[in-house]
């Protein structure tokens, strides 16, 4: 504000700035805004770091915050115009003023920048100690085909937000859009009230708000919480994938899963399994970016015909939502037995990747209970699971299914390889159609 009025011929500018804090020049985040601002203003900003223990040599230092110190002496800062109106009036004799304004844009934490964004930044290291020397020019751009796509010439916010919509897609959450939007609208006062509580609990008593307090916003909504959550608790990747994605730091994305995980589970809202797992975030954005099917789904859709079952598609799917609580029971019940004992008050239960979801579970019993074909079959059919994995998950949920009514009997005709199977399923489908 005031620098480009004194200066108004100036192409260059000199920033000095310590070791640490938010302006570290190990941050990522601080280079990466720095370059921003050179591209916006076309300012070639050199910045020189103080060594380490050294930051009290800067000239604001000494000139400016002991005025500012003796001014604010004794003075309790309770809002952000107290702050202000502390600092604008710093006078010295040397002719020393001050200008203070409130600064309300959004700094939200938890960003992270990627190695190749890093990368493609416009950063020159100086000869001399190139870590805490450096420069960043102004990008210039010399023909149409060098400008950065639309996506790039956004905010990271802006980023952020298109790149959820993108993962929003039923492929990879399992719910329609309307779906999603109810199940947001559903959680929204559990999530509220959640906040309050981690807000209360973090400064340690009810809210003060004093006038002028300007209170951040997350950075990111309710119903971007859930999108991560669900895509995390249904295995479609890991939390250091999502963070690449969105160019966030792992803990920022732990955290929000975490406090997301447990409304669901007050809920009793089950996920599910993803039928594709993705361990890099450019697999996952091609396939966001794309509309084709995982393999895995087309299996599932085959041998799930009624022809194969014995079951509409709409009893199948009514037998395995009441076979889900029991699963769910049963699982935990396999746990408590490995582990030697129940679960101690406060330990995390962790999501482990499942070859075989457990509505595939319910499948595969209830295809080998009828007598359609072996083991070997059945895993071959899937493509990535063994023969001992499809066994032992028939075997734990046999005697579930065993327990419900009206389960159809032997089939007249029993396949031999996994090639027949999945053919019959796509020849009934055919039919059908």
């Amino acid at each position: 504000m005031r620098g480009s009025q004194d200066y108004l011929q100036a192409s260059r500018l000199l920033i000095t700035a310590g070791a640490g804090g938010s302006g570290s020049y190990r941050y990522r985040v601080w280079k990466s805004e720095l370059a921003a601002l050179a591209a916006e203003t076309g300012l070639a900003i050199t910045i020189c770091h103080f060594p380490p223990g050294t930051s009290k040599w800067n000239k604001t230092g000494h000139r400016l915050f002991s005025y500012i110190t003796l001014n604010w002496r004794g003075r309790p800062l309770t809002s952000h115009e107290v702050v202000v109106q502390t600092i604008a009036p710093a006078r010295a004799s040397g002719g020393l003023r001050v200008e203070a304004v409130l600064d309300s844009s959004d700094y939200p934490t938890g960003v992270a920048i990627s190695k190749k964004r890093m990368a493609g930044l416009p950063l020159e290291r100086h000869a001399t100690h190139g870590a805490w020397n450096y420069a960043l020019r102004p990008r210039r751009v010399s023909s149409p085909a060098d400008q950065a796509p639309a996506s790039e010439s956004r905010g990271p916010a802006q980023r952020r937000q298109a790149t959820l919509a993108k993962l929003a897609g039923p492929r990879l959450t399992g719910m329609t859009a309307a779906q999603l939007e109810q199940l947001a609208a559903a959680l929204a006062p559990a999530q509220a009230a959640r906040a309050q509580q981690r807000y209360s609990q973090q400064r340690g008593g009810r809210a003060r708000r004093a006038t002028g307090n300007v209170r951040a916003r997350p950075l990111s909504g309710d119903a971007a919480r859930l999108l991560l959550t669900l895509l995390y608790q249904r295995q479609a990747c890991s939390m250091n994938v999502l963070a690449d994605l969105l160019e966030v730091t792992a803990t920022c994305i732990g955290d929000l899963v975490k406090e997301t995980r447990e409304i669901l589970e007050d809920h009793g809202r089950d996920t599910g399994a993803a039928p594709v797992r993705f361990t890099t975030h450019d697999a996952l954005l091609a396939f966001a970016d794309s509309d084709r099917r995982p393999a895995r789904t087309t299996v599932t859709e085959r041998l799930s015909h009624p022809a194969l079952t014995g079951l509409t598609r709409r009893e199948l799917h009514e037998l395995t939502t009441r076979l889900a609580a029991r699963q769910s029971a049963q699982a935990e019940r396999l746990t408590c037995q490995r582990r030697g004992g129940p679960r101690q008050p406060g330990t995390r239960g962790g999501v482990f990747r499942q070859k075989i979801s457990n509505s595939e579970r319910v499948l595969l019993a209830l295809l080998y209970h009828r007598r359609l074909c072996t083991l070997d079959v059945l895993a071959g059919a899937l493509g990535d699971v063994s023969r001992s994995a499809a066994g032992n998950v028939i075997r734990e949920t046999l005697p579930l299914l065993q327990q419900e009514d009206r389960i159809p009997g032997p089939a007249p005709t029993r396949y031999r390889t996994a090639a027949d199977l999945l053919a019959a399923g796509a020849t009934n489908d055919t039919a059908t159609s």
